[in-house]
């Protein structure tokens, strides 16, 4: 298993939930992405998101506990965080992880 299955439904029910038709699902870094409008915005690899961020929010988000620089490759990746699941237990908490993933989006597509 690549990714958290479990993880990865509820997930999918929650944006189905929060309607959201913008989300589309794609594997990536061996889990499974959604992203936004083309814009890759929150994810699973293993059992953790893999969340984008903006640039003036990354700093404070990595201070939290159970978050952490994404360094898949071997290399930290820009503006990506793994949140490790004590980070998403409620729904409220899983909210917020979707909510900074599609801000790193808009904020991407803006720029275009």
């Amino acid at each position: 298993m690549a990714y958290n299955e479990a993880l990865a439904e509820r997930l999918k029910s929650y944006i189905l939930q929060k309607n959201i038709p913008e989300l589309v699902e794609k594997k990536m870094f061996g889990g499974i992405c959604h992203l936004y409008k083309g814009k890759m915005a929150i994810g699973i690899v293993k059992d953790s998101l893999c969340v984008r961020v903006i640039p003036e929010k990354y700093e404070a988000e990595l201070a939290k506990n159970h978050v952490d620089v994404m360094d898949f490759t071997g290399r930290v990746m820009k503006n990506f965080l793994y949140v490790s699941p004590p980070a998403f237990e409620t729904e409220e908490q899983l909210d917020y992880w979707i909510d900074l993933g599609i801000e790193h989006a808009k904020s991407v597509l803006k720029e275009k």
